[in-house]
């Protein structure tokens, strides 16, 4: 029905197309609430319904930025099909393994991980695009790695009872990004290369916080993770225009 509705969206006017992916996404909400109720509580496995939409307006404002021919609808459409059907999976996977655990839950972790930073990218994309003023995005920034570092810190305790630590996990891997963003907001970066740039440092700090979380922080954990951080700063200082 999602990709349906996306296929619908994509031959709309213009005008319609910002409605209605707001309308899909809100849509997302309610039909993986519909299939995963068995699963779902009035507690933290709510979390669970935190990435479909978000993967849906990430895919659907990203589309806006390619040439609107039947070589890009296609393949997008296919891609988002197949995200959403992923997303089918770990989510009922993650729903289940909160009330027991099952061997497909770390399977599950990773493939949740994947598409968590491939939302990010699709995402922080379109922010980058839209050339906000410099406070909305900022917020903007804030607001979509909070949900996203929320929901990836949630699948890796898979707990139905609220958990302070992972929200001040949450807050403060955010704030971490979002002043990244601040910084790369007057940093002469192109927006692909700004956009893998806060992708990695969600990949870094959700791993870093993922891994304390399941207790296997340990120090090679940290320096791997670091180095890596070295080296995607190294690649985006290279890449730099730095005289135009």
């Amino acid at each position: 029905m999602l990709t349906l509705g996306f296929l619908v969206v994509q031959f709309a006017d213009l005008q319609f197309r910002f409605l209605g992916i707001s309308v899909l996404s809100v849509m997302s909400i309610f039909l993986f609430a519909w299939s995963l109720k068995e699963g779902l509580g009035k507690d933290t496995t709510l979390t669970a319904l935190v990435l479909p939409p978000m993967f849906t307006v990430g895919v659907g404002m990203f589309w806006f930025l390619l040439p609107s021919v039947i070589f890009t609808r296609i393949p997008v459409l296919v891609f988002y099909a197949l995200g959403v059907y992923v997303l089918c999976l770990t989510t009922n996977i993650f729903t289940v393994a909160a009330m027991r655990t099952i061997a497909l839950a770390r399977a599950a972790k990773g493939v949740g991980f994947v598409l968590t930073l491939v939302t990010a990218f699709l995402l922080f994309d379109t922010i980058f695009s839209i050339k906000a003023d410099i406070v909305l995005h900022v917020l903007l920034i804030f607001f979509v790695s909070l949900l996203l570092f929320f929901h990836g810190f949630w699948s890796s305790d898979l707990a139905k009872e609220f958990n302070t630590t992972i929200v001040i996990q949450a807050l403060v891997c955010a704030l971490l990004v979002s002043e990244m963003a601040l910084i790369l907001y007057f940093w002469p970066v192109t927006v692909v290369v700004g956009s893998i740039f806060l992708t990695a440092t969600i990949y870094i700090l959700m791993g870093l916080g993922q891994s304390y979380i399941e207790e296997r922080l340990f120090k090679q954990t940290v320096k791997d993770y670091v180095m890596l951080g070295i080296l995607v700063l190294l690649a985006m200082i290279f890449v730099t225009r730095w005289g135009g």
